[in-house]
């Protein structure tokens, strides 16, 4: 504390296996589609689609900075947030700031769009999804095509984060990413009495398991 700053915890260790776990199968995903290794991309998705669903219980049951009513503020906020961003000052965000807030909620939904098409997606030669069988031949060949293109789309928010978190760090000198390993992040003394109430590890395993069941259930169907 001889800088005036304390360590408080931010992040559960949840929030950060998903978050680490979606990179993680993001890149994976892209390297088995890439190599034709499409047994192992249908795999992928399948766990990603158990991490989005695992995520999207815990941003309402889940610890306060999980929980999207806690995160999520009016766009005008975003944007007085980013109008800042030239100024070097102490982080004062407990969890996401207003900004970042809305940058999970767009990569959330575009990570679900992707999931999703390939779940019905026929590429027509080496696989297709698991409910490909269950919807007309029209609407597997759109979720077809929307799997492709948005995978761009991805990839382009993927880089503005990565040049958020550089931004973060050269313009307010503020570390994004040490938090997001270890969980911990330093604020002002003054902050200390505001760690964030943590949600119950054993309801985030239940949690966890049962979206690895549903996941697990719908890749059966096909």
């Amino acid at each position: 504390m001889a800088d005036g700053r304390v360590a408080v915890k931010v992040w559960d260790g949840w929030i950060r296996l998903v978050h680490w776990g979606i990179v993680a199968l993001f890149a994976f995903s892209w390297w088995s589609a890439w190599t034709y290794r499409m047994d192992w991309h249908l795999r992928s998705g399948l766990a990603m689609l158990a991490l989005l669903l695992f995520r999207l219980a815990w941003g309402v049951l889940g610890s306060e900075t999980a929980r999207f009513t806690r995160f999520l503020r009016s766009p005008l906020a975003a944007l007085r947030h980013l109008s800042h961003l030239g100024r070097r000052e102490a982080d004062m965000e407990v969890g996401h700031n207003a900004a970042g807030g809305w940058m999970v909620l767009a990569m959330l939904l575009l990570l679900l769009v992707q999931v999703g098409t390939g779940l019905m997606a026929d590429d027509q030669v080496l696989t297709h999804g698991p409910l490909a069988p269950h919807v007309a031949p029209e609407t597997s060949d759109l979720a077809t095509a929307i799997h492709a293109t948005n995978f761009w789309l991805i990839l382009v928010l993927a880089g503005l984060h990565v040049l958020a978190v550089f931004a973060y760090a050269l313009l307010k000198g503020q570390d994004l990413v040490r938090p997001m390993v270890t969980g911990v992040k330093r604020l002002p003394a003054a902050m200390a009495g505001r760690a964030p109430r943590l949600g119950s590890p054993a309801l985030g395993a239940v949690l966890l398991a049962a979206a690895a069941v549903a996941a697990w259930w719908i890749g059966r169907l096909g």
